[in-house]
């Protein structure tokens, strides 16, 4: 005898389902098998063939049989499901989240969320949901974050490279890599992809070379191509990505921390009073309009860059290694 299905399973799998079918677009059943994959609800692509086919005959769902394969969508005038209902605030949230971590999350991931993202912009639009709406849609023209150095547009990325880059990243799987450096030679290479990092408008992936025990930092928008390979591998322990960022390599720098002493002009310099370059900087007056600053700092081609960019307010710069340091003190 044939064992009754598990109802509650299924009915878990009919609010997934309705969750993610889009308005305005179409998706189909081995997109929805995908995304459900990705958020860990495994099922047989024939299981959800069969439930779309029954939720388009109770729900305002338009089922297009002109083309194999079907394509599945909430109708214009439906109220799709929302479960749980997102609150504004929530709704607000998402929005955020979506703008913001949209190259840093992996892309089966953010996929498997375009239903929730869909609903948080629909709710965001909708007026009838009270005052409280129209308040959340307001904050994203209320906030800003602003750039640091002279703004720059960002590269263009290869299509299809960011989803392969982010998902040997995230399934810790070699990556076959179609690279071209900033001298334009270009080559084939395979990397331990181990981090991804967005620095302004660019984003740079840290990896290991295969046959190599070191680190690089490889932009994304250089890769021509890119293909996670089904061989996985072992996490190195001893790499940190924070240590890597702290060890100043984003900022073209090998770790080596300095004791750097320049001075500065009072009116140039009276920001890093208020934010100073490290825990121990001192800062005192050396003359007339003047201010001498001492901080430990990692030795960098962005401190080389960000010292020559205040001219002639910066002066009587030195670094002593700290190594030299220790030694000269014993």
């Amino acid at each position: 005898m044939a064992q009754r299905p598990d109802t509650l399973e299924t009915v878990l799998l009919a609010v997934e389902l309705l969750r993610r079918i889009p308005r305005g677009r179409k998706i189909t059943a081995a997109e929805l098998h995908r995304q459900l994959a990705d958020a860990g609800l495994g099922r047989d692509l024939r299981t959800i063939q069969r439930q779309l086919e029954t939720l388009s005959r109770h729900f305002d769902i338009e089922r297009d049989e002109r083309s194999k394969p079907y394509g599945y969508r909430w109708l214009e005038r439906a109220q799709s499901l929302a479960v749980p209902h997102l609150t504004p605030h929530e709704s607000l949230l998402l929005q955020l989240a979506e703008e913001h971590l949209k190259h840093l999350l992996p892309a089966r991931l953010m996929q498997s969320m375009d239903g929730f993202f869909a609903q948080a912009r629909r709710n965001l639009c909708d007026d009838s949901q009270g005052p409280n709406v129209q308040l959340a849609r307001q904050w994203p023209d209320k906030v800003r974050v602003v750039a640091t150095s002279q703004p720059l547009l960002p590269p263009t990325i290869a299509a299809g490279v960011l989803e392969q880059v982010s998902e040997a990243l995230y399934a810790n799987r070699w990556l076959e890599l179609d690279y071209q450096n900033a001298s334009g030679k270009r080559k084939p290479i395979k990397v331990m992809p181990l981090g991804l990092a967005q620095q302004g408008p660019r984003l740079y992936l840290v990896c290991r070379y295969e046959g190599f025990d070191n680190e690089r930092s490889l932009a994304v928008h250089r890769i021509r191509q890119a293909q996670a390979s089904t061989l996985t591998f072992e996490r190195p322990a001893g790499f940190d990505l924070q240590k890597y960022d702290d060890d100043g390599r984003f900022g073209f720098g090998e770790g080596e921390r300095v004791s750097l002493t320049f001075q500065i002009e009072r009116l140039a310099g009276a920001h890093l009073l208020e934010t100073p370059l490290s825990r121990d900087q001192q800062v005192r007056d050396a003359s007339d309009g003047w201010l001498e600053v001492t901080a430990t700092v990692v030795d960098s081609a962005m401190l080389e860059w960000w010292l020559r960019g205040f001219g002639q307010a910066v002066n009587q710069v030195r670094r002593v290694p700290l190594m030299t340091l220790n030694t000269e003190n014993k």
